[in-house]
């Protein structure tokens, strides 16, 4: 016997998400959802005889004989509640329908979803929505293919280019697609499906590839096995009228019933409840329930459940619940732990979230100090700012309250653009980093004492010069070719007016102190800044912040002071 498979449908905010799932059963989502964006996850059961119902022609044409007993979709309010679609291990989605704009393509949150499915590994088909949309678009009830071989040829023209705009984006992550007709081996190429939630067009495509894809290639991961032990995962936590806090569970292993023990996963200890009462969706409305096999969405009443957090683990423990205890926390604290002895904090308002968001950084090789859920505390602002690198002296905050502090706080509701922002933070702040660090140096210069331009030979001598590279600063000290310390400017005069401090490029008047013009110094002599062995080490650990110009300085300075000193500055 198998189960059904779990399908999750992720994306770019409106994109068209529950729209397809509207179509598919029917229902209107939509019509009770706020400015027509999903607030919460919607689950749908599509059963057997639906199946056969919207795709069944389809299904006959490719000989696929379904033994599945249906489809388990649901529909997210964006990746944040696809990550809490969480278990040991992976994802509890089977498979995942990536919808996607045909006007908009690749977006913020779909590259955010892409990146979660490759880190979860699951797999997953495109949906290719808004085609009647098209210019031109005809609507007709022909099959999908047929219908687009009808249309006018800039109507296919534009169908085409954004399909293969969309399949070279799509393997910009390193994922080979096709349009679902041409693809040979679907283990190899995602499969994109052109489609229409308004008027229809495509759906039952949609629901063919998807039971097709699932009864071919997932039959043993559907498998059930007799006296399983019951799962599930925490979709959300909310208010239901009428009944108080509630707990949204998909249950992706063994049975559920009522007087059920539960052990549920918890930040410091496990929360130990019974259920009191179990409903399933029913349309829009509903319904009691004394048991649920897998796999199925559940709505949970039970008490203590308040402090219950999304993407928490969950396990029927009727006999054994200290094991349970020990099952369920292991799995929550090789997420919520410290990490790395240096790093960033992270917070994030649920487990899957913070997973996603680990695996995303970690991707990126960046270090995690402490990951946790929850709101940013005064212990986190404290650790942060203890960080001995300045660049982890940060917070990142997903879907968290975060305060005005003295730290770097990077807080948003897209994962994607947390890790953009940080990033940009980081190479903001290493910037300014190297340049108060590199201004706190001897500046790398290289002069020329130009020859016809002596204005006094000594106390102090003054003379014109060119700067060939490298930036002159007055105080600093000049070394000449032997590696002797020469003299030291005492002023800058530039088109009559005194200096601190020029760039190449310019000729300039010195004041240089403890020079006689003739003696130590004399025309056409090539001077350079001084720099001690310790200041040259600084330079060379930030010598990818130097231009070429100021590296051939530093190589020549090195050079002059090796004569009498061959291991200076290694």
């Amino acid at each position: 016997m198998i189960r059904q498979p779990i399908v999750v449908l992720v994306g770019h905010v409106d994109h068209g998400k529950s729209s397809i799932l509207e179509k598919l059963k029917d229902i209107s989502i939509l019509k009770y959802e706020p400015g027509a964006i999903t607030q919460k996850i919607s689950s749908v059961n599509i059963p057997f005889e639906d199946i056969r119902r919207i795709s069944g022609s389809l299904l006959d044409q490719l000989k696929i004989k379904l033994t599945i007993p249906g489809l388990l979709l649901i529909d997210t309010p964006g990746h944040a509640s696809f990550t809490n679609l969480r278990k040991r291990g992976g994802s509890i989605a089977d498979i995942a329908i990536l919808v996607v704009d045909i006007n908009e393509l690749v977006k913020p949150q779909t590259e955010e979803a892409i990146e979660i499915l490759k880190a979860y590994k699951t797999p997953f088909i495109v949906a290719l929505n808004k085609i009647d949309s098209i210019y031109g678009w005809k609507t007709t009830k022909d099959q999908l293919i047929k219908s687009i071989s009808t249309q006018s040829e800039n109507v296919r023209k534009k169908l085409d280019d954004q399909l293969y705009t969309l399949v070279g984006k799509l393997h910009g992550f390193n994922i080979t697609s096709e349009r679902f007709d041409k693809i040979d081996n679907f283990t190899k190429q995602v499969a994109i499906v052109p489609c229409s939630a308004k008027t229809g067009q495509g759906i039952p495509e949609i629901v063919m590839v998807i039971a097709g894809l699932a009864q071919k290639y997932l039959e043993d991961k559907l498998k059930i096995h007799e006296k399983e032990e019951t799962k599930g995962t925490i979709l959300e936590v909310r208010e239901e009228k009428g009944l108080g806090i509630i707990i949204e569970v998909i249950i992706y292993s063994g049975s559920l019933k009522v007087n059920d023990q539960l052990v549920i996963g918890n930040i410091d200890k496990p929360i130990i409840t019974r259920v009191r009462s179990l409903f399933v969706k029913d349309n829009k409305s509903l319904k009691n329930s004394n048991q649920v096999n897998a796999a199925s969405s559940v709505i949970i009443f039970a008490p203590d459940i308040k402090e219950a957090i999304a993407g928490m683990p969950l396990i029927v423990a009727n006999k054994n619940t200290e094991e349970a205890e020990k099952k369920v926390q292991k799995e929550v604290q090789e997420i919520v732990i410290e990490r790395d002895q240096e790093g960033i904090i992270i917070k994030a308002d649920s487990l899957g979230s913070l997973e996603a968001l680990i695996s995303l950084l970690k991707e990126k090789n960046i270090q995690i100090k402490r990951a946790t859920i929850g709101n940013i505390t005064k212990k986190d602002i404290t650790e942060a700012l203890a960080s001995k690198d300045p660049l982890n002296k940060a917070i990142l905050a997903f879907n968290v309250k975060s305060e005005d502090s003295s730290v770097k706080i990077i807080s948003s509701d897209i994962i994607y653009k947390i890790i953009e922002d940080f990033e940009k933070w980081r190479e903001d702040s290493s910037k300014n980093i190297v340049k108060t660090e590199l201004g706190e140096l001897t500046p790398l210069c290289k002069i020329e004492l130009m020859e016809g331009y002596v204005f006094r030979q000594s106390n102090p001598a003054v003379i014109g010069v060119d700067i060939i590279s490298g930036n002159l600063k007055t105080n600093i000290t000049l070394l000449n070719l032997e590696g002797k310390e020469i003299t030291r400017v005492k002023s800058i005069q530039h088109e009559k007016k005194n200096i601190n401090e020029i760039a190449s490029g310019n000729q300039v008047a010195l004041a240089l102190s403890g020079v006689t013009i003739g003696r130590q110094i004399k025309e056409k002599d090539i001077l350079y800044s001084d720099l001690t062995e310790e200041e040259f080490k600084k330079y060379k650990k930030l010598k990818r912040f130097l231009n070429p110009s100021e590296i051939k300085i530093l190589k020549e300075i090195a050079e002059i002071k090796r004569k009498d000193n061959p291991s200076w500055g290694m």
